[in-house]
């Protein structure tokens, strides 16, 4: 009987011993590019060490300049992580002279992540077909390879699936750089992907009643969470460069808000809502705010979920019929 307790204890700190740091080892230096990957890795790596967010909160990945400071955590990096050019474009060249000696992950190739095509123009006809009823069907297909992901939506990581081929990538890519500390990489990739199976579950039971109701959006930054929640986006204000739309523009807005029975129109945090209320004029839809990147959130590892709930709380919020104030909506 005393045999197999010590077996059992002996068992237990072996186990647990796997999910924490090698003793003497230093954690590998880390980037990770964007708030929500950074939010994945910090979570891969918890107990082992945290990775450095390059882009500050409200800072755009498609023109952000590296500072002095971002070019030193380059150069000292073994492992940086970034969806990859089509979103981060400003880094392509600073990767390749100043983080010759780390290994980086382009996670727009991560195996089994799902990409979708980037849609064209910025009016969208939804049909019943066309999105997924139970959040799994009708996705792209996964291709792996560089080339497979050229002309890709690139904000990947709005669908709670492709966050699980993300962490399993991250975790597989710590584990290479950092063997002693692989034990705890793989352990907190688990711990994430219960986490993420919990939000996706919370996510479509929190979208169920308004998935079907028709909205416009700022940019088209949310496919990935449309398809996997069987959302109805009608369109989006800006088109390409996220300027402020013309006359004419706003004219087919209005027209497509009316056509459709759009309830909402979602602005974006670093926008102005002017743009949004000059849109809206004269139909009955409401403001409110979505924010693919959460740019006012707090890094670390549950800016990923905080993120995504977000989303689905502004949706749900508005098209509901309320505004961001508890106050029913006038469209003004």
């Amino acid at each position: 009987m005393l045999t197999r307790k010590l077996a059992l204890a002996l068992g237990c700190a072996l186990l647990c011993q796997a999910s924490l740091p090698a003793r003497g080892t230093e954690a590998p230096a880390v980037v990770a590019t964007i708030a929500p990957l950074h939010s994945l890795v910090t979570g891969v790596m918890d107990g082992v060490g945290r990775p450095h967010l390059l882009l500050p909160g409200g800072a755009s990945p498609h023109s952000y300049a590296l500072k002095p400071s971002d070019a030193r955590r380059l150069a000292e990096a073994r492992v940086v992580f970034w969806i990859g050019e089509t979103l981060e474009a400003f880094l392509e060249r600073p990767l390749a002279a100043l983080a010759g000696k780390a290994r980086v992950i382009e996670l727009l190739d991560a195996p089994g992540l799902v990409r979708l095509p980037v849609r064209e123009g910025g009016v969208w006809e939804t049909h019943e077909d066309d999105h997924a009823k139970d959040g799994t069907e009708n996705h792209g297909h996964a291709k792996d390879g560089h080339e497979a992901h050229k002309g890709a939506d690139a904000h990947v990581w709005l669908d709670p699936a492709n966050a699980r081929a993300m962490v399993a990538a991250i975790a597989a890519a710590l584990a290479e750089a950092d063997p002693a500390n692989a034990g705890a990489y793989a352990a907190n990739a688990r711990a994430m992907n219960v986490r993420l199976d919990a939000l996706d579950t919370r996510i479509a039971a929190r979208l169920a009643s308004v998935k079907e109701r028709p909205y416009i959006v700022f940019h088209d930054a949310y496919q990935y969470f449309e398809r996997r929640y069987g959302l109805r986006p009608a369109g989006a204000v800006t088109v390409g460069s996220g300027r402020a739309p013309g006359a004419r523009r706003r004219v087919e807005l209005r027209a497509r808000i009316r056509d459709s029975g759009a309830g909402c129109v979602f602005i974006e945090p670093q926008f102005e809502p002017r743009i949004a209320q000059t849109v809206v004029e004269g139909t009955d839809a409401r403001i409110d705010t979505l924010d693919p990147l959460g740019a006012a959130l707090t890094p670390g590892p549950d800016a990923y979920f905080a993120l995504l709930d977000g989303l689905a709380e502004g949706l749900a919020r508005c098209l509901a019929g309320g505004r961001a104030d508890g106050q029913p909506g006038d469209g003004r």
